[in-house]
C-alpha cells in the first residue's frame, strides 16, 4: 500500500510539473520579456552549478532548466517562423527546423542517457579457484602486420588467470603461414577459415564453433592487456549468472588525427572520451551498456541463445549487444582502462572507421530499431535511440554549415523573424545547452572541440549516413588500418578537398553579405523617417 501510494504522490507531482513546463513552454512573451526570461534561466543554471553541481539532484534540475528552454524555443520555431511561401524559401526553411528538431531531440535523449551515470566496482574472484569459469581469449586479425599483433599475443599470454582455465587463439582471417608459426611458437592456439564471410564477426562466430570455453575475451590485435584484465572482470559472472556482457574502456596509447595535428591538442579530452566515460556509464545504470568490439567479455551461453556475433550490420558489437539485451540479458561496463590500443593515425583512416560506426549504426535503426521488436525496457530502447541518432549528425550539421548561405549569396529568406527575436530566443537556448554539457561532461568533451570534430568527418559522413537511411543493405566492412609510423608531416588535400571548397563559400557569403549590409544601410540612410527597431 505505501508504495502504491508513493507511487501515485510521485505521478501526481510529475504530472504538475509537466503541466507548468508547458505553460512556461507555449507562453508567448514580447522580446523584451523573453530576454528577461533567458537571464532569468541562465541566473537559475550559475546558482544551481554553484551549489552541488555533482549531486543527482542539481544534475537533474540543470537538464529540466535546459530542456525547458530549448523547448520554449523549439515551440518558438515551429509556432512563429517558418517560411511557407514560395517552394524554394519553404523547401530550406523546413529543412533547417527538422536539422533544429533532430538537434534538440539528440539534446534529450543524450540527457536522458547519461544523467545517472552508474560508478560500477570491481567483483573480486572467489578464493577457490575451482569456481572460476574457464575463458577463451580470442584476438582476431585480417590483414594487420604481425609487428602490431605481436604485442598483444605476448601480453595475453601474461594473462594472471590459471593457465589450465585460460585459452588465447589468434584467429587469423587472411591465413598467413607467418602468423601460424608465431602462434606455435608462443604456444597460442590458431585459427583460420577457408573464407571472410561477414568480416570480423564472421572470424569470431567461427571461432566460438571450435572452443568450449565458459566465457569469451575479444581483444582487437592492437590492444594489448594487462595483466589484471580477467582478475577485474571475470568476478561479475560469478556474482549474476544473468549477465552476459562486461565492457571496459577502449584506451589508446598513440595520438589520433586531432592530437596529432591540433595545437593544445595534449590538453584536449581524447575524442572517445566522451562516450567511454559518462556515456558508457549512464547506458549502465539503465542495463544498456554497449559491446564495443574489444577489451570486453562475454558469457558463452549468452551468445549461443542470440545465434552468435550479429552478421546483419557492419557494426557487429553493438548490434551483438542489442540482440543479448531483447533476450533478457544484461550488460555492465567498468569504467577502469585495463588495456591500451593504437588510435587511427591518418585523417583518411580515421574517416574509414567512423565511416563504418556511421553506417552501421544506421543499418541498426533500419533493420532492428529499438524502438520496436520485444524484449528491451523503455531506457534501453531511448539509450540505443540515442546512439543510432547521433550517428545521423552529418546531415543535420551540413544543414547548419549551409543554411546561412542560402541567405547571404541567394537572399533566401529562412526564418520569417526579426533579428531582435532570433537574438532573444536563440542566444539564452544556446548558452543553457553549452552551459550545462559543460558542467556535466565538460571533461570528457569540450564544446570547442566537439564543433571541430564533428565538422571535420560531416563531409565524408554525409555520403554514407543518407544512402545507407535509402537502403540498409549497401556497403562493406572496412578493416581499420593501424600500425603505419608517419616519419613526416604532409597534407593530404584529397581529404581536405571538400572543407577548402565550403570554406571558399564561407568567404564568399561573408563578402557578399557584408556588401549587401552596407548597401541596405546606405539606403535606408536615405529613406525619410527611418528608425531603429524597438525590443517591443
Amino acid at each position: 500500500m505505501n508504495r502504491l501510494i508513493g507511487w501515485l504522490v510521485t505521478t501526481i507531482v510529475v504530472l504538475c510539473c509537466a503541466a507548468l513546463a508547458a505553460v512556461i513552454i507555449a507562453t508567448p512573451m514580447s522580446v523584451r520579456n523573453q530576454l528577461v526570461f533567458g537571464f532569468v534561466t541562465i541566473v537559475l543554471l550559475f546558482i544551481v552549478s554553484r551549489m552541488r553541481e555533482h549531486t543527482p539532484r542539481a544534475r537533474m534540475v540543470m537538464i529540466v532548466l535546459t530542456v525547458i528552454s530549448a523547448t520554449r524555443y523549439m515551440y518558438w520555431r515551429v509556432t512563429e517562423t517558418l517560411v511557407l511561401e514560395g517552394f524554394v524559401s519553404s523547401f530550406f526553411s523546413i529543412g533547417l527546423l527538422g536539422a533544429e528538431l533532430y538537434a534538440w531531440l539528440v539534446l534529450v535523449l543524450s540527457f536522458f542517457q547519461s544523467a545517472r551515470p552508474l560508478e560500477r566496482k570491481m567483483v573480486p574472484l572467489p578464493d577457490d579457484v575451482s569456481l572460476w569459469p574457464t575463458v577463451d581469449v580470442y584476438i582476431p586479425t585480417y590483414n594487420e602486420s604481425l609487428d602490431v599483433v605481436r604485442d598483444t599475443v605476448l601480453a595475453a599470454t601474461n594473462l594472471d588467470y590459471p593457465q589450465d582455465k585460460l585459452k588465447i587463439y589468434l584467429l587469423d582471417d587472411g591465413r598467413r603461414p607467418e602468423f601460424g608459426a608465431f602462434a606455435s611458437a608462443v604456444g597460442v592456439g590458431y585459427i583460420t577459415r577457408n573464407d571472410n564471410k561477414h568480416a570480423k564477426a564472421g572470424n569470431l562466430n567461427n571461432a566460438m564453433k571450435l572452443t568450449n570455453g565458459e566465457l569469451i575475451c575479444v581483444f582487437d590485435c592492437d590492444h594489448i592487456t594487462t595483466r589484471a584484465f580477467l582478475q577485474a572482470t571475470v568476478g561479475a559472472f560469478l556474482k549474476d549468472p544473468n549477465l552476459a556482457l562486461i565492457q571496459t574502456p577502449h584506451h589508446f596509447y598513440s595520438p589520433d588525427p586531432f592530437e596529432r595535428n591540433l595545437a593544445g591538442s595534449e590538453e584536449v579530452p581524447h575524442e572517445g572520451a566522451l562516450f567511454y566515460g559518462p556515456v558508457q556509464k549512464g547506458n549502465d545504470y539503465w542495463n544498456a551498456t554497449f559491446f564495443c568490439g574489444s577489451c570486453a567479455v562475454i558469457r558463452r551461453k549468452a551468445l549461443e541463445s542470440t545465434g552468435g556475433f550479429a552478421v546483419e550490420t557492419v557494426t557487429e558489437d553493438a548490434h551483438t549487444a542489442l540482440r543479448l539485451q531483447r533476450k533478457g540479458w544484461s550488460t555492465a561496463y567498468l569504467g577502469l582502462p585495463l588495456a591500451s590500443g593504437l588510435a587511427t593515425e591518418r585523417l583518411a583512416l580515421h574517416i574509414i572507421q567512423r565511416g563504418r560506426w556511421c553506417r552501421g549504426m544506421t543499418q541498426i535503426l533500419r533493420v532492428d530499431n529499438p524502438l520496436f521488436g520485444p524484449g528491451l525496457t523503455l531506457p534501453q530502447r531511448l539509450c540505443y535511440l540515442s546512439a543510432m541518432l547521433h550517428f545521423q549528425f552529418p546531415i543535420a550539421r551540413f544543414v547548419f554549415l549551409t543554411a546561412p548561405l542560402a541567405y547571404l549569396l541567394f537572399s533566401l529568406n529562412i526564418i520569417e523573424a526579426a533579428p531582435q527575436q532570433v537574438a532573444a530566443y536563440v542566444l539564452p537556448h544556446l548558452f543553457c545547452v553549452v552551459y550545462t554539457n559543460s558542467k556535466l561532461t565538460g571533461k570528457f568533451r569540450y564544446t570547442f572541440w566537439n564543433e571541430i570534430y564533428e565538422t571535420v568527418l560531416t563531409f565524408h559522413l554525409l555520403k554514407p549516413s543518407l544512402l545507407t537511411l535509402l537502403d540498409p543493405t549497401k556497403g562493406k566492412f572496412d578493416v581499420t588500418h593501424k600500425g603505419g609510423l608517419l616519419k613526416e608531416g604532409f597534407i593530404d588535400f584529397r581529404v581536405i578537398q571538400p572543407h577548402l571548397f565550403f570554406i571558399f563559400l564561407l568567404i564568399a557569403g561573408m563578402v557578399w553579405g557584408t556588401i549587401r549590409v552596407l548597401r541596405l544601410r546606405y539606403q535606408l540612410s536615405l529613406t525619410p523617417g527611418y528608425q531603429s527597431f524597438s525590443l517591443d
